[in-house]
């Protein structure tokens, strides 16, 4: 398996094939490495070539994440389109179509453009990125993503002058989506971003994981990857990328203001109201470990947020 590593990108943030399989190893899943080697294998150009070591994918000053199993990623999902409990999108996601699929990118952009994204993909070759992700609920995973920047996406349809923010809309198909077919949420499901948010190189549009083409219930066959927020913010299932000169709304934000903010990103400084943030239980882990700012990712993204109140603006 290769990576490609562009120059904007931390190296610590990326894993290369020897750390990738050794860390396999360690958690007693080389069977499952063997069947992600085939399983990249079979889908030619999903994923470029580069140089990168061993000792560069490990995180300065840390100690090295440990991947969370395949079958742990895919089977505890949050993904209300297919139910409310952790093990729903795994049972029912499976009538989710995603070819033919198209991703609509529009508004406040010179070239707006419907991709198919096939067409995507093959535009944007896939790199890994391995990516810690911190629920809201307080648990954590760490995934090795394939994808391509958002940024590159954003570049291609040239935003205007007036464009400030980036919406994501989620598919609307209750037939296909069982859980739309009740009201826990406004359907359909929607984030945004902050276009500097969005340009910066940590933001990802993943189309597999672990090397595999990215399963229905962890939002196939692209949805977006912001590190150091929490979860929710990483909307599945992408259907719409529209940029605005105005905040859009977003879901859980809608539908629980006191709780959810627009930014959302990673605080253990600011508690949820119903629970600490400071600290999280990494799946498959015993005892909870701290929570870092950012997710830890702050000393790459940290001076977007310069000069703001990071408890009033959750």
């Amino acid at each position: 398996m290769l990576i490609k590593r562009p120059d904007d990108i931390r190296s610590s943030e990326i894993t290369d094939e020897a750390a990738y399989l050794d860390r396999r190893r360690f958690l007693g899943t080389a069977a499952a490495a063997g069947a992600t080697l085939l399983a990249s294998a079979a889908v030619p150009g999903l994923l470029a070539a580069c140089d990168t070591s061993a000792e560069e994918a490990r995180p300065a000053g840390t100690q090295e994440d440990e991947l969370t199993p395949y079958d742990d990623v895919t089977s505890y999902n949050n993904f209300y389109e297919f139910g409310t409990g952790k093990d729903d999108p795994v049972r029912q996601a499976h009538t989710l179509r995603t070819r033919p699929w198209t991703v609509v990118v529009e508004g406040e952009v010179h070239r707006p453009q419907t991709f198919d994204v096939d067409d995507l993909r093959r535009r944007f070759p896939a790199e890994e990125r391995v990516y810690r992700l911190r629920c809201v609920e307080a648990w954590s995973m760490v995934i090795p993503w394939l994808g391509f920047p958002l940024k590159d996406l954003l570049s291609a349809v040239e935003p205007t002058s007036q464009a400030k923010y980036v919406a994501f809309t989620t598919l609307y198909d209750p037939q296909q989506m069982p859980g739309q077919r009740r009201s826990v949420l406004p359907w359909p499901y929607v984030e945004g971003l902050r276009l500097d948010e969005a340009m910066h190189p940590l933001a990802l549009l993943a189309v597999g994981l672990y090397g595999k083409e990215l399963p229905n219930q962890n939002g196939a066959p692209m949805r977006l990857v912001v590190p150091w927020k929490y979860g929710f913010k990483s909307i599945k299932s992408i259907v719409r990328i529209r940029l605005t000169r105005e905040q859009p709304p977003t879901t859980w934000n809608v539908s629980a203001p006191h709780e959810y903010g627009f930014y959302a990103n990673v605080n253990p400084a600011v508690d949820h109201p119903r629970w600490s943030q400071k600290r999280e239980r990494r799946l498959g882990d015993l005892f909870k470990r701290p929570t870092l700012p950012f997710n830890g990712y702050g000393e790459q993204v940290a001076q977007l947020y310069a000069g703001m109140d990071l408890a009033r603006y959750f």
